[in-house]
């Protein structure tokens, strides 16, 4: 089923002439005491005298306050000097929808778009209960009595845009279609970034047709992340399809575009297309970066094929584009994955050579290769450098050290790794469970395998069936079958360890008699 956004968005868009009327409403004159504190008030403002106007803030009300905002409408930075005061100064009181809404049309009508802006993000959205059609209605009514310019709208939707609020950006949209209104381009690719920063470019794609829809022209970076959505979205052809047309539309694809679709090219396992799309960059006047070349090395290192990734790196080099912390850690990481910790090595002192920035990232990826290849001493005296740099230890660095312990079989001590682990505060994921249950197992202590079993489950991690049968056979064929009452009895309930595990001739037995007396116990 389609997001609600989605939706919203497929309806048809309306045309100037079905849009729906403006209304007009007046405010009226102030009279007597209103009329006396709205005409010295302003003789205060104008003179800014600032210190006079303090004994009238406690007498502030709505209307008073819209009153001097219209009055102010010619001079914008006096209107949201008053503004600021009242928030100041004034009472809660002070206030309503309405005379928000006049200093935003006050400013957006001087071309004050990042004040209104401002306005939208610190003081509306955070600080009212309101809901998107209130406040657009406020600023709606008030529209002809400031004689404003749609510009007012466009500051809303691109306030909801930035501050990532989804549904409101997407109400605002649609009412501001149905009054005639349309956001400006630059509004719309805020919309489209931050959609596609929570990882919606199903609704991204959605507003990039409803763009279409309404006739609101493109530019190279709305294109370029309508390219990203249809990436993310697994539609790479497509992604393709429109990068080719991007030239037919007027427009020249820029770095970001092909960098785009080089990495999804690389994530498709398709690293080779990656490599001549890179190459025609050339072609249209572009240069790769080095996210261009951090994305191909990157590809290649995922597949195992370090030599291209290196040759990719001199390549790099040659073209004097200068390697960052990421290139360094990637390839540092894919020789370590590939028990190659020599060769890490020496990336890292061509590292520190460089005056490259070394992060935790790199002390991981180092400690790793050596764990790999079992050498946990050498690992050990990195993991002192790493304190020596003041560098604090997380998850990835105690799952390395953990893996160097197991490849040892020193399950033992990878156990105490494991603990001090807890005890920093990180938390070991699925594959640092599985790989201390499998070396518990080919020690033998199932003991220690059904306890750290136990953990994982109270973690709500679901062990993969190979496990699964690692731990009950090696269970079943050491005789301790108490273990499987012990766990079945922990686990009852939780179906994260499907049932059939604990069904064998013996077991079966024993869980009937547990089962038995726990009945004796209830009615006891």
């Amino acid at each position: 089923m389609r997001s609600l956004a989605c939706r919203r968005f497929s309806s048809s868009s309306s045309s100037a002439a079905s849009a729906l009327p403006i209304p007009h409403r007046s405010l009226a004159d102030p009279r007597g005491s209103d009329h006396d504190f709205v005409a010295v008030a302003h003789s205060h403002l104008l003179r800014a005298d600032w210190p006079a106007l303090v004994s009238l803030a406690p007498s502030l009300t709505p209307f008073r306050t819209a009153h001097l905002l219209l009055r102010l409408r010619c001079d914008p930075i006096l209107s949201l000097e008053f503004y600021r005061w009242t928030l100041l100064h004034g009472t809660p009181a002070s206030h309503s929808l309405d005379t928000h809404a006049i200093v935003l049309h006050n400013l957006t009508k001087s071309r004050r778009f990042k004040a209104a802006e401002s306005i939208f993000r610190q003081s509306l959205i955070p600080r009212t209960q309101n809901s998107t059609s209130e406040l657009f209605d406020a600023v709606l009514r008030t529209y002809r009595l400031c004689d404003s310019t749609p510009a007012v709208f466009d500051a809303m939707f691109k306030a909801y845009a930035h501050e990532r609020k989804l549904r409101k950006a997407t109400e605002t949209f649609r009412l501001m279609r149905d009054y005639g209104f349309l956001p400006k381009i630059k509004s719309c690719n805020a919309f489209l970034s931050s959609l596609l920063y929570l990882g919606r470019a199903d609704v991204a794609l959605a507003f990039y047709r409803e763009m279409h829809r309404c006739r609101i022209s493109p530019n190279v970076y709305t294109l370029n992340m309508a390219i990203r959505a249809l990436c993310n979205s697994g539609k790479l052809d497509k992604a393709l399809d429109l990068f080719d047309k991007m030239e037919g539309m007027g427009f020249t694809p820029t770095v970001a575009s092909f960098n785009t679709l080089i990495d999804a090219q690389c994530k498709n396992g398709v690293t080779g297309h990656a490599v001549k799309l890179k190459n025609t960059m050339a072609g249209k006047g572009l240069e790769p970066n080095v996210i261009t070349y951090n994305t191909l090395i990157h590809g290649f290192c995922k597949e195992s094929k370090l030599h291209e990734a290196n040759r990719v790196f001199q390549e790099m080099k040659a073209a004097e584009v200068r390697p960052n912390t990421v290139t360094y850690n990637t390839l540092i990481n894919g020789y370590s994955q590939m028990n190659n910790s020599e060769m890490g090595s020496r990336l890292y002192e061509e590292m520190v050579k460089d005056g490259i920035e070394v992060d935790i990232v790199t002390y991981n990826a180092l400690i790793l290769g050596l764990c790999n290849e079992g050498k946990t001493k050498k690992a050990a005296h990195v993991v002192k450098v790493l304190d020596q740099k003041n560098f604090v230890p997380n998850a990835s660095t105690f799952a390395a050290l953990i893996t160097g312990q197991c490849k040892r079989q020193n399950s033992e001590r990878a156990l105490d790794i494991y603990k001090a682990m807890k005890r920093s505060g990180c938390t070991p994921n699925n594959d640092t469970f599985r790989l201390l249950i499998y070396t518990f197992c080919k020690n033998k202590d199932y003991e220690g395998a059904v306890e750290l079993l136990k953990e994982m489950l109270g973690r709500y991690m679901a062990p993969d069936e190979t496990l699964l049968t690692e731990v009950f056979e090696g269970i079943y064929s050491s005789g301790k079958t108490h273990l499987v009452t012990e766990l079945h009895l922990d686990v009852v309930g939780t179906r994260l360890i499907p049932e059939v595990y604990f069904k064998n001739e013996h077991t079966t037995k024993l869980l009937d008699i547990s089962d038995t007396e726990a009945q004796k116990m209830c009615m006891g």
